[in-house]
């Protein structure tokens, strides 16, 4: 469906909506009058009536009208119509665009319990933990004292925990988590080991924060992977050397490459002949991750370097860019890290190994209905509607919007716009209106705050260094007289409500330092003043130095500078339709590469889907089935066997050494052991030697040995007298070939995607490339997955 199609549908649905909001306020009346047990008792009625055939759409009016009034008497809260009109939205499994303080939080009440009552489960996903933890004990009230069950799940609790989480009518959680649960569910090797009992309904908040900025990076469970330590630090030491003709830097990819004169050097420093021959692979590798994390990631920006927990040494943490906040837990793939932890001199911890992983926009597309909200998502509408299938629509404020947006101030240079921002703040605080300060980086936000200590301005910084304050912080933002500079606003899940006598100031002032390289993480910067009528105004200050322009601005937007500082108009504000139209392209130009980038990770990780799902499908039903694995196992032990006496066995010259290396190896056959005679008599009813075997033909071999593996398998179910015993021996042997197998066959696909960009310059598609190779690997993979089981269970001792 194309965006003008969407906006339309969007006003069509909205006078839809208006029709079942009144059909909700017609039960006002009628669950005001009902007495608490009463009005409890009406869960127990609404599951009833589902059992009875009724659907979710059926009930939603008396359900939506049951918890509004439940919403009123726990909470004090009572949802606006508005509000009311965002739950129906997220109800039919789309995303409620409401602009921020319309009581997003209160709105999911509604959605949440009338899905709950179906008993499969709610799952609300919030950004972090703070928040996630903050809306269990804030909402979770009003839902337990309507007879539901309410988990709260983290990264801090064990298994069992979660698992009780899971079980609940409805549970709150972090997208990250959800993620990782998925993944750990499906490398376990019991049942009740896994968490998650399904992914049923969810409603995502700050949706495009998850849906859309998180997704450009896959999630991945990670082992650990012995780093190169040294190699690490000599690529650096390398890099650190190397001057501004040795290497070329994109400014709008931030990509760097080797020159000639770099390659030379290279060369020298490594010993080696050519940098760029396959022989120098490793080393080429480590110098490229060298030269990102020198010339490309910022610190303070890209990254911070901050203290570990225990306060022993110093450690490398992501900064998200669109939220400001330190990415836990979260590093750099491909050696990127490791290359940025030698760069700033900490201790360089172990590589990963990818294990398991999957993309946002895959795992979401698995629940059965998916919804959202979030205060600015028109802007990518398409991009919702393409990749999950959800419309945006619009729902209107519960009162005006009184905000001023005015105009962006621009000038020619960084120092200019910086000197007009410290003035403007000290101007606004001259008045007592508190005023929010918005950067993009670290950096920036302690730059402006240096610059207001040395006027003695009292102020406070919101960064990636000091997000555990981040509740407190913002709770204070909107008070008489207050000045709070914070990095990106997006996804903060926190309303800045005005003090007393702020509203009459003017409320709250937001001025931006700096465009985001996004207009909707903009617009939501600008979103934080003007909440349900408040007045307030925002307004940004430009420079044509700031990393947007300078990467992705164009040749007149800089010709434009130098003509200013030529003229001596360095410090005057700058009225010209070019730079101003120069903003904008270069959002949309960063917003449509962002987008390229999202819809090729899923792309990629698309041809993964299907092989994924499909394992993971049948490694379920392994760990589901309790009985004997006989009808699974011998047919694959069969396959085997031919598989690999018709490798050995072609032609005139039979590989006799090849086959009987297989038959010990593999099968477990020592022609030596009187044990294992026995086992060859009974089956065969004579002894079996290698020289018996040379004297058979293929097929007579081929029938020989799954006689005797049928033997051996009979053998090992005998030693093992107890049910569960045989049925956890066989499900370890069959999990512990597919997941190591799986393991190998995500490694050699990440690796064979860095290469397969290549084939580009060949006239290939790198993405059928990709997809055919897939394929043939998938089909590799399932072959040695047979041999590792036979293996495993053929070569396994029992012990008592």
């Amino acid at each position: 469906m194309k965006l003008r199609n969407l906006i339309e549908n969007n006003q069509f649905k909205r006078k839809k909506l208006e029709k079942i909001v009144r059909r909700v306020e017609s039960y006002q009346k009628y669950y005001a009058s009902l007495s608490d047990e009463k009005l409890k008792d009406s869960t127990t009625s609404f599951k009833q009536r589902l059992q009875e055939g009724e659907t979710l759409n059926d009930l939603l009016p008396e359900a939506f009208a049951a918890i509004r009034e439940a919403d009123k008497r726990v909470l004090g809260l009572f949802p606006y119509p508005v509000q009311i009109m965002g739950g129906i939205v997220l109800n039919a499994g789309n995303l409620a665009e409401m602009k921020t303080g319309e009581g997003k939080t209160l709105t999911e009440t509604m959605p949440v319990y009338l899905n709950a009552l179906e008993g499969k489960g709610v799952h609300v996903i919030t950004v972090n933990e703070y928040l996630s933890a903050r809306d269990y004990e804030e909402m979770g009230p009003v839902f337990k004292w309507m007879n539901l069950t309410v988990g709260l799940n983290s990264s801090k609790i064990f298994p069992s925990e979660k698992k009780k989480a899971y079980d609940c009518d409805i549970t709150y959680s972090t997208n990250t988590e959800l993620g990782f649960d998925y993944l750990r569910d499906n490398m376990v090797i019991s049942v009740d080991q896994q968490v998650q009992r399904g992914l049923n309904y969810a409603i995502v908040d700050e949706a495009d924060s998850i849906l859309i900025d998180e997704a450009r990076m896959p999630l991945i469970i990670a082992g650990k992977d012995k780093s190169q330590r040294n190699l690490y630090k000599r690529a650096d030491e390398f890099a650190k050397s190397l001057n501004e003709d040795d290497y070329d830097y994109d400014k709008e990819t931030k990509t760097v490459a080797l020159t000639p004169s770099g390659a030379d050097k290279a060369n020298t420093w490594f010993g080696l002949k050519n940098i760029f021959d396959s022989e120098s692979f490793t080393e080429a590798h480590f110098v490229d991750e060298a030269l990102k994390a020198n010339y490309s990631m910022k610190r303070d920006q890209d990254y911070v370097v901050q203290p570990t927990k225990d306060g022993h040494s110093k450690e490398v943490d992501i900064v998200d860019q669109n939220t400001g906040r330190v990415m836990a837990g979260r590093r750099y793939s491909d050696g990127l890290h490791q290359a940025i932890e030698a760069k700033e001199n900490v201790p360089i911890k172990d590589a990963d190994k990818t294990e398991a992983d999957t993309t946002y926009q895959n795992y979401f597309r698995m629940y059965s209905k998916l919804s959202g909200m979030t205060g600015t998502a028109a802007s990518d509408a398409q991009e919702f509607y393409d990749t999950y299938h959800m419309q945006v629509i619009s729902i209107p404020t519960n009162k005006p919007v009184q905000r001023q947006d005015l105009p962006d101030i621009v000038f020619a240079t960084k120092r200019a716009k910086l000197k007009a921002v410290l003035d403007k703040i000290i101007d606004v605080h001259s008045t007592e209106r508190p005023i929010l300060v918005g950067t993009i980086s670290v950096e920036s936000s302690e730059e402006i705050s240096e610059m207001l200590n040395e006027r003695d301005i009292p102020h406070e910084v919101l960064n990636a260094k000091n997000n555990g304050r981040e509740a407190e912080i913002i709770a204070q933002a909107g008070q008489q007289g207050a000045i709070t500079i914070a990095t990106n606003m997006a996804g903060r899940g926190t309303d800045i409500k005005l003090g007393p006598h702020v509203r009459e100031l003017g409320g709250l002032f937001v001025l931006g330092t700096e465009h985001h390289e996004s207009q909707r993480i903009d617009d939501q910067l600008r979103g934080r003043s003007g909440r349900q009528g408040d007045p307030g105004t925002s307004q940004f200050y430009v420079s044509l130095e700031d990393d947007l322009l300078i990467r992705y601005g164009t040749e007149r937007v800089q010709k434009v500078k130098q003509q200013l500082i030529d003229r001596g108009d360095e410090y005057e504000p700058i009225e010209s339709l070019i730079v101003r139209r120069g903003i904008i392209e270069a959002q949309k130009r960063v917003e449509g590469n962002a987008y390229d980038e999202r819809k090729n990770t899923v792309r990629y990780d698309d041809v993964m889907k299907d092989e994924r799902d499909a394992l993971y499908r049948d490694r379920n039903k392994v760990l589901n089935y309790d009985g004997d694995f006989a009808n699974y196992l011998i047919p694959m032990f069969a396959r085997t066997i031919k598989l690999k006496v018709d490798l050995y066995c072609q032609g005139n010259n039979w590989n006799y050494d090849g086959l009987f290396r297989f038959c010990k190896g593999t099968l477990g056959f020592d022609f030596g052991k009187t044990a294992n005679q026995d086992l060859y008599i009974k089956a065969l009813g004579y002894e079996l030697t290698e020289e018996r075997i040379e004297s058979m033909t293929k097929d007579e071999i081929i029938e020989t040995l799954i006689k005797v593996a049928r033997e051996e398998y009979q053998h090992r179910i005998d030693e093992l007298v107890n049910p569960e015993d045989i049925s956890f021996f066989q499900k370890v042997a069959i999990l512990r070939a597919v997941d190591v197998n799986w393991r190998e066959n995500i490694a050699t696909m990440e690796q064979f995607r860095q290469s397969v960009t290549l084939r580009g310059y060949g006239q290939y598609n790198p993405l059928v490339e990709y997809q055919n190779s897939s394929f043939d690997l998938y089909s590799e993979m399932l072959t040695n997955i047979q041999e590792d089981i036979t293996r495993n269970y053929m070569r396994a001792s029992i012990v008592d």
